[in-house]
């Protein structure tokens, strides 16, 4: 990585070290090209393998996070459209993809996988471009994992029998899925790959804000030639995905957002026989015990909340210290934080990116504030941030009581909440104090004490000694207001299949 000198006055927004004569070094810039990425003015729907204007043509703005610039317009869909769009995949789940051996579609999603590989670098740029993180996370985080998890359910394709000894597996037909901004391609990996390696044919509906790597998957559908009708996308405001879940001749919705709209989906997909999975917010704890090595645990906390900008459903936004370390431990934590770049999200030095909206930055503003408010005490880098965008320094509280919002509410956001605690009894009645179970941390060298703690706290993944690890052959998701069912593994594959003695093939 190449250093410049720079003698003036230090903007704390770089990453520095110290020559062998004590000068400070800045980073120079290191920005991703993007002369290679080809993203369109417009786009329409895509239903049956084609782009295709809504009806009635509206579309609507798509930005970059980090410059405010325009990056395109993409249709806004009706409820004709909707109609359209699930006429499509029922027909190719009928007439073709249901039909078709698992070893055939097993054949697609291998095809999908290596080329999502061959144009991992333009995945890559559209995605930071249009969602504001890093590019060294949707480098080396989101596209291999989206990749990984058509490879792995590409291998179940024709195993089916096997996965579920006992029973016979039947696609349940038309799977409707929304998914959220904070992981466009992920998100949508996670559902289509098991939707699709189990017969079912989709209609997915990717958030307003980050429609753009989604509409670059659908190019990849139609490069590996899968029968029209099989993925469908559909763009528009949260209304047209309740028009999409309460269609009648949908069999299967499967969700990633926030709790409030997981409660509605909920509401509306009551007394129907839709299968129904939701993955929604989260509140974690991540807890360090005493005999933690602390600059591995500080390395951990520092991904585990500030990576995406804590824009992450299973981030730690609450980190429990136990309060014979809570010094050190503190003073290291503050010290890494000082070394975070805040910046250009194409750029490659680049720690903590773009918040993904004018909206969401409100709201983390508001919280911060709130936290302020009811007399926690608020610790910010020094951070020269870029005059455009929505960007937030890196955020930690301390004397944070359990009332407080910032320890109850979901931020979403790059802003740490730390709480003290004495035994393990205390650290799990503390950490469980939340309408959330999604996801925790314990770090710790005792491997008694690991197992003591996973057994007795409520979320659906705890890590142990890491933080925010995926592995698309593991199961995810979460207990209480935070969801139900589970995404991932051969539990994500059954998901998407009826098991029952009297299954009627979608029907």
């Amino acid at each position: 990585m190449t250093l410049t000198k720079k003698p003036e006055s230090r903007p704390a927004a770089a990453s520095w070290g110290l020559s062998k004569r004590g000068t400070p070094w800045e980073y120079a810039a290191a920005p991703e090209a993007t002369d290679h990425i080809e993203i369109r003015r417009e786009y329409g729907l895509f239903i049956d393998n084609a782009f295709a204007p809504s009806r009635p043509k509206e579309t609507f703005e798509v930005i970059n996070p980090a410059t405010e610039e325009t990056l395109s317009r993409v249709a806004k869909a009706s409820k004709a459209d909707v109609n359209r769009a699930v006429a499509a995949a029922r027909r190719a789940h009928d007439t073709v993809w249901s039909r078709l051996p698992g070893s055939e579609r097993a054949k697609y999603l291998y095809r999908i996988a290596r080329i999502m590989q061959e144009r991992s670098r333009e995945f890559a740029v559209v995605e930071t471009m249009n969602s504001g993180k890093p590019i060294k996370e949707s480098r080396d985080v989101d596209v291999p994992l989206a990749a990984a998890h058509f490879f792995y359910y590409a291998g179940w394709a024709d195993k089916l029998d096997y996965a579920f000894p006992g029973r016979t597996p039947r696609s349940l037909g038309v799977a409707a899925q929304i998914i959220p901004w904070n992981f466009p391609l992920l998100m949508l990996a996670w559902k289509i790959a098991p939707a699709l390696a189990a017969g079912n044919t989709v209609i997915l509906k990717p958030a307003s804000t980050t429609p753009l790597t989604a509409y670059l998957f659908a190019d990849v559908v139609r490069q590996a030639e899968l029968p029209p009708g099989v993925v469908n996308i559909i763009t528009g405001p949260g209304e047209i995905g309740m028009e999409l879940i309460r269609h009648p001749d949908v069999n299967k919705v499967a969700f990633t957002g926030s709790t409030a709209v997981g409660k509605m989906i909920g509401r509306a997909v009551a007394g129907s026989r839709k299968k129904l999975t939701l993955e929604l917010g989260g509140k974690a704890a991540n807890i360090v015990f005493d005999d933690a090595p602390l600059d591995q645990a500080i390395e951990g906390i520092i991904n585990g909340i500030y990576f995406n900008q804590g824009e992450v459903c299973c981030a730690g936004s609450r980190l429990f210290v136990q309060e014979s370390i809570y010094e050190p431990l503190l003073d290291k934590l503050k010290a890494r934080l000082s070394t975070l770049r805040v910046g250009d999200p194409l750029d490659k030095n680049t720690d903590v990116g773009a918040i993904n909206s004018a909206g969401q930055l409100a709201k983390i503003a508001e919280l911060v504030q709130s936290g302020i408010e009811e007399g926690a005490e608020i610790f910010q880098p020094d951070c020269v941030l870029p005059d455009k965008g929505f960007f937030f320094r890196p955020t930690l509280f301390t004397g944070v009581s359990q009332s407080h919002r910032i320890a109850q509410e979901e931020i979403f956001g790059p802003v740490l909440s730390v709480l003290t605690f004495r035994t393990p009894e205390e650290a799990i009645e503390k950490a469980n104090n939340t309408p959330y179970g999604l996801s925790a941390g314990v770090w710790t060298e005792k491997g008694s004490r690991i197992f003591k703690m996973v057994a007795a706290m409520k979320a659906g993944v705890v890590w142990a000694n890491t933080f925010n690890r995926f592995d698309p052959t593991s199961p995810f998701g979460g207990y209480k207001e935070s969801g139900y069912g589970r995404e991932g593994g051969i539990h994500g594959l059954g998901a998407y299949l009826d098991l029952s003695s009297e299954g009627a093939n979608g029907r």
